[in-house]
C-alpha cells in the first residue's frame, strides 16, 4: 500500500494487546478513523534492545504472530518496518558462523575487524576520541573465536549489536535481499535505523560521513524503488542534517518538535515554535514521542543552550514522576542526549496542555507519528521502570485489551482520537499545500494550513500560557 497522508501509529507488536492478532483487533475496534499507517517496531527474533538486535529478518518472532498477521495489517494500513542497517545481532547466523570459523567464515566480510580496518599501531587515542559515540567506552568489542584467537570488532551500540561493513559486496547483497523480503510482506516504508553510523572511514567521526553516506542511501533507494518502497533515514542529531537529507527529496523525521513544543508550553513563548514551523519541510514525519526518550540534541540551535537547559530542568520540575536518575547509567541509559518520560507526563499529566501539544503536531508540516503510549495519553510506568532498571521502559507500558478499553474512554483520549481523525480527513493538510504562521502576541500562535487546489483552510489558534486553543475550518469552529 502506498503511503497515505494520515497519522501513523508507532507500536511494538506486543504492546497494544499481547500479539499482532490482538493489535489488529484494537485498531479495528477503536482506531480505524484516527490511524492510517502503522510503524511496527522490530518484530523479528532478536537478542536484545527490545527488537533492535535482529537475528533474522526473514521470519516473525513466533511470540508475536506470523507474516500472515502482518500482511493482514498491510491490507488496511500503510506499514513501516525497521532495518537496522548499521548492525545485526551477535546471535544471527552470520555472526555465529564468523565466531565459529573466524577468517574462514563465508560471512567474515560482513563485519569490521579493528586490526584490519586501522593501519598497524592505530587507532591512536586521538582517533578513538574523534569517533562519534553515545556511550563511554570505545566502539569496539573483544570476541573470542572458537579457534581460541581474540579480535576486536566494531560495536557502536550494545554488546548484542555487531556493526556491519556496508562497503562489502556481501553486505550489499544482504541489504538487497532484506529489502526485497520486506517488500514481499507489505512494507510501504523502510526506516533505516542508526543510518548515520553505517559508514566508517579513517580520519573521520564515523558519523554521517560524506560523500559515502549519500552513496549508501542511493544504493538502498535504488533497491527500494524496485518495489515501490520509500525510505526514512533515522538520525538523532543537529536539525541541519535532516534538512540536508530533505534537499535530496527523502522523507525525514522532525525530532526537534518535541523539545520545541515543550519549551513553548513551559515558557508560554511562541517565537521559537513559529520560527521552526516556518522552516520545516513538508516531506517529513513529525513526532512528539517515540520508543526512545525525548531528544535534546535535535533542537540545538533552534533553542539556545540556555533555552534547552531551561526546558530540560523544567521537564524534571513539571513532569510527573520524571527524575534525572531515570536518564542515567543507573537505569541503563546509553544516550545522554535523551530524557526518559512519556510526553503526557512531561506535561504534568495535564489534559489541556497535552491536547494543545498534539494539535500543534497535527498542524505542523508533515505527517504525524503518534507513539502508542502517547495515543492513550499514558503516564510514566514507574513499576516497569523499577522492575527492569531500564530507563526507556518508563515509556514502554504493556496494555492488555481490558486496559485499552478503559483508557479509550478517558476524555483526553477521546478528544485526541477526534483530533487525529480530523487531521486525516481534511484536505487542507495536503503535503503540497501551504502553511502560514502568525504570532499576534508573545504568547499566542496561529497556524493556517491551506490546500491551494481546493482553497480549503483550517486554522489553529492557541494561547501558550492558558493552553486554550480552537480549531476552525473555513471560518467555522470545529468541536473535538
Amino acid at each position: 500500500m502506498k503511503i497515505k497522508n494520515e497519522v501513523m501509529l508507532i507500536t511494538y507488536a506486543d504492546s497494544l494487546g499481547e500479539n499482532l492478532h490482538e493489535l489488529s483487533n484494537v485498531l479495528s475496534k477503536h482506531l480505524e478513523k484516527a490511524i492510517g499507517g502503522v510503524h511496527l517496531l522490530p518484530f523479528f527474533p532478536s537478542s536484545g534492545d527490545r527488537g533492535f538486535s535482529p537475528q533474522d529478518y526473514t521470519i516473525v518472532d513466533s511470540a508475536f504472530g506470523s507474516w500472515e498477521d502482518i500482511e493482514e495489517l498491510g491490507n488496511k494500513y500503510y506499514l513501516m518496518f525497521d532495518f537496522m542497517i548499521n548492525h545485526i545481532s551477535r546471535e544471527s547466523v552470520y555472526f555465529k558462523d564468523f565466531k565459529k570459523n573466524h577468517l574462514n567464515s563465508k560471512y567474515k566480510d560482513m563485519f569490521i575487524i579493528k586490526d584490519e580496518f586501522f593501519p598497524k599501531g592505530r587507532p591512536t587515542q586521538e582517533e578513538v576520541d574523534l569517533i562519534y559515540k553515545r556511550k563511554d567506552k570505545a566502539p569496539f568489542q573483544e570476541v573470542v573465536f572458537d579457534n581460541g584467537l581474540k579480535e576486536e570488532v566494531w560495536n557502536t551500540f550494545g554488546e548484542d549489536q555487531i556493526d556491519l561493513d556496508v562497503s562489502t559486496e556481501l553486505t550489499k547483497e544482504f541489504i538487497k535481499s532484506t529489502i526485497k523480503d520486506m517488500a514481499s510482506h507489505g512494507c510501504s516504508l523502510v526506516r533505516l535505523d542508526a543510518f548515520a553510523y553505517a559508514i566508517k572511514k579513517l580520519g573521520t567521526t564515523d558519523f554521517f560521513v560524506e560523500p559515502e553516506i549519500w552513496d549508501l542511501l542511493k544504493f538502498v533507494e535504488v533497491e527500494a524503488e524496485k518495489y515501490g518502497i520509500e525510505l526514512l533515514p533515522e538520525i538523532h542529531e543537529h536539525f541541519s542534517i535532516q534538512h540536508k537529507i530533505s534537499t535530496h527529496d527523502y522523507f525525514v523525521y522532525d525530532f526537534a518538535l518535541p523539545m520545541i513544543t515543550l519549551y513553548s508550553l513551559y515558557s508560554g513563548k511562541s517565537n521559537r515554535l513559529a520560527a521552526w514551523l516556518e522552516k520545516s519541510p513538508m516531506k517529513q514525519f513529525t513526532t512528539l514521542d517515540t520508543h526512545d526518550g525525548i531528544g535534546v540534541v535535535d533542537a540545538k540551535d533552534l533553542l539556545s543552550d540556555e533555552e534547552l537547559e531551561y526546558t530540560s530542568e523544567k521537564l524534571y520540575e513539571v513532569g510527573a514522576n520524571v527524575k534525572k536518575i531515570y536518564s542515567s547509567a543507573n537505569y541503563n541509559n546509553l544516550d545522554i542526549y535523551q530524557i526518559n518520560s512519556t510526553y503526557f507526563s512531561a506535561l504534568g499529566d495535564d489534559d489541556q496542555s497535552y491536547l494543545l501539544a498534539r494539535a500543534i503536531q497535527c498542524f505542523a508540516p508533515g505527517i504525524p507519528q503518534v507513539y502508542y503510549v502517547g495515543l492513550l495519553a499514558g503516564r510514566n510506568d514507574i513499576e516497569l521502570l523499577e522492575k527492569t532498571k531500564e530507563g526507556r521502559n518508563i515509556n514502554r507500558h504493556y496494555y492488555d485489551l481490558a486496559e485499552i478499553d478503559k483508557e479509550i474512554e478517558r476524555p483526553v483520549v477521546k478528544k485526541l482520537l477526534n483530533l487525529l481523525s480530523f487531521r486525516n480527513q481534511e484536505d487542507a493538510f495536503s503535503l503540497d499545500g501551504k502553511i502560514e504562521i502568525e504570532t499576534p502576541t508573545d504568547s499566542t500562535i496561529i497556524i493556517k494550513r491551506i490546500n491551494l487546489d481546493t482553497n480549503s483552510e483550517v486554522i489553529l489558534s492557541a494561547d501558550l500560557v492558558s493552553k486554550e486553543f480552537e480549531i476552525t475550518k473555513n471560518n467555522k469552529l470545529v468541536n473535538l
